[in-house]
């Protein structure tokens, strides 16, 4: 939903099999992470797949992060996978305490059919979105102002405001008042409003300028909301449906939940989708070759090259693109750059496009401190360091 105890069933591998019809080398490889597969032996989450020492990774750097996520029942981390070179090398579920968007914590027995959470991280997915619409000319350019894509809401033209660039809203810098800091529960904080308005995208064009369009990063879901109604405006129809066509479909993704606003029935744009971990996998993959899948182009390649440069500075020492987080870790005394997709409760997309690697970290780590921390921590102490340049 927003950028921003696991009790771990240890009898239980990938494919919801247990341990006990497995021995020799095939227990070693499901304890180590091993993807599960089918009896034809593709992978059971719709991957090729490879053991580490196929696609250059350690495979007991692999195996310790495997006993490392068994023992870490505080972190409430409910999936984990890798792939390098397009092949999944590490796929890991467990059981913990989530909340589905809006609703209560439970319990739940994760798996590779069951959705999970991307919270912020559909906002990378919208962006992907606004790409194939520039592609196919629907949005003829994003320097377009963005009260002139929306009649609907000409109204509040004010010459400030008539400065507003779609290359604004993907970077997250129209300049408009805007506070995701405060706790998501606190009523004050500006995503409550805009989910709870009557209509949300005049919502965030109502409120006030705080700064030049284009000068000032601000993290807010606003930004993604209006994105969403200009793809409507542009193409007619809802996200939903224009991501099944465009999007969804091309990468085989069919199992998709997507919370709406109860006063409009639109897609939650900032934070609302659902699928699969290996899914959601599959728009890392995308990245690292250049908007294609399987040999067709879905987002073009151009516009992968920009949404994943930086174009402005955002928080802490990290560089934002079109609703893309860029930062680097340091292995080995040398510096690797990333890519991400951020989602509330520790829900981390990694993209490492110089190991041609890509990570997916899952959790119900909702309102923590430091809810990314793990999934940073699986990266830099044990992913990076296993993979061979």
């Amino acid at each position: 939903m927003r950028p921003h105890s696991l009790s771990i069933a240890l009898a239980i591998l990938l494919t919801g099999m247990t341990t006990a019809g497995l021995s020799g080398p095939a227990a070693a490889q499901a304890a180590c992470g091993a993807p599960g597969r089918s009896a034809s032996g593709a992978g059971t989450s719709g991957w090729p797949v490879a053991t580490p020492d196929d696609v250059g990774l350690d495979p007991q750097s692999l195996c310790t992060l495997a006993r490392k996520l068994d023992a870490a029942k505080e972190d409430n981390v409910h999936a984990v996978l890798i792939a390098r070179h397009g092949k999944l090398v590490f796929e890991r579920y467990f059981t913990g305490s989530d909340s589905h968007w809006g609703q209560p914590e439970k319990d739940v027995a994760f798996g590779p059919e069951v959705p999970h959470d991307l919270r912020s991280i559909t906002k990378s997915v919208v962006s992907l979105l606004v790409g194939i619409a520039v592609g196919k000319g629907w949005i003829t350019s994003i320097d377009q102002p963005v009260l002139a894509l929306l009649p609907a809401h000409a109204d509040l033209s004010t010459p400030q405001k008539q400065g507003i660039t779609l290359r604004h809203l993907l970077t997250m810098s129209p300049g408009l008042a805007w506070s995701e800091q405060l706790p998501y529960s606190d009523l004050r904080n500006s995503e409550n409003g805009m989910d709870m308005a009557r209509d949300p995208c005049r919502y965030v064009l109502e409120q006030p300028v705080a700064h030049d369009p284009g000068t000032v990063w601000t993290y807010s879901g606003g930004t993604t909301g209006l994105l969403a109604c200009v793809l409507h405006q542009a193409t007619g129809k809802p996200l939903d449906e224009l991501a099944r066509e465009t999007l969804f479909e091309p990468l085989g993704i069919s199992k998709v939940e997507w919370a709406r606003y109860p006063q409009t029935g639109e897609p939650v744009a900032a934070s609302g989708l659902r699928l699969l971990p290996a899914d959601t996998l599959k728009f890392g993959q995308l990245v690292l070759d250049k908007g294609a899948w399987n040999g067709r182009q879905i987002v073009p390649a151009q516009w992968i090259e920009m949404a994943t440069a930086p174009q402005i500075n955002a928080s802490g020492a990290m560089f934002y693109g079109f609703q893309f987080w860029l930062g680097r870790s340091l292995v080995d005394h040398r510096p690797l750059e990333w890519i991400a997709g951020f989602g509330y409760g520790g829900q981390r997309l990694f993209i490492v496009p110089s190991l041609d690697l890509t990570m997916m970290v899952q959790a119900g780590r909702y309102g923590g401190q430091d809810e990314g921390g793990f999934a940073a921590a699986i990266l830099n102490r044990y992913v990076l360091p296993a993979a061979k340049p």
